[in-house]
């Protein structure tokens, strides 16, 4: 399988991103939002699921993070998409239950070509760092609906927030990693209709 990667770029009077991704890295990053926790949690994402994810953002972060976090996971979701392809050849499905000292997230995947998020977590400060905590759902809803899958993230333990978001990030590295992953006696797209879609 030739290596798979979509650099994306949007500008609005808003934002201003470019972005890079492929899914068949090292875990290499570089990553500047203007927001320091959402870099964190970002890095931590092309880690450990073995992306290489380059971001340059610029954003009216004088106003707030919302257009910032919001924009990141369109464009992020939309490079997903592309450097996917028709997902030919590839697993499609893939889930992560993953612990971080008090936290425990599970996360789950289907890159079936029909966006939906099912986003269970309970955060009990209004911001981690300079991040806004209400923002994270509304990253991962951008993400799934840009890449158009369907994901399910769900906290299942944790009281410290900083290790809910990073482990909720963590988990769905883990989860879109597997089903990225190529499917040796598969050809074509995993599904009985021929084709990933609505």
């Amino acid at each position: 399988m030739e290596p798979r990667n979509a650099t994306v770029k949007r500008a609005t009077k808003e934002t201003r991103i470019e972005l890079t991704f492929c899914p068949d890295g090292a875990g290499k990053s570089e990553i500047c939002t203007g927001i320091g926790f959402f870099d964190h949690l970002l890095q931590g994402f092309a880690r450990h699921g073995l992306f290489d994810l380059r971001i340059q953002c610029g954003g009216d972060l004088e106003v707030d993070t919302h257009h910032t976090i919001e924009d990141v996971g369109i464009v992020l979701g939309t490079a997903m998409q592309e450097a996917l392809g028709d997902k030919s050849g590839i697993q499609r499905y893939g889930s992560a239950i993953l612990p971080m000292d008090d936290a425990l997230v599970l996360c789950a995947v289907d890159l079936s070509g029909r966006p939906y998020l099912s986003f269970e977590a309970e955060y009990t400060v209004p911001k981690i760092g300079d991040m806004d905590t209400e923002m994270i759902r509304d990253f991962f809803y951008a993400v799934s609906y840009a890449a158009k899958m369907n994901l399910h993230i769900k906290q299942i333990s944790g009281f410290n927030n900083h290790h809910i978001a990073e482990c909720s990030f963590k988990a769905f590295a883990k989860a879109f990693r597997l089903a990225v992953l190529p499917e040796p006696k598969l050809e074509g797209a995993w599904t009985t209709k021929g084709t990933l879609g609505p």
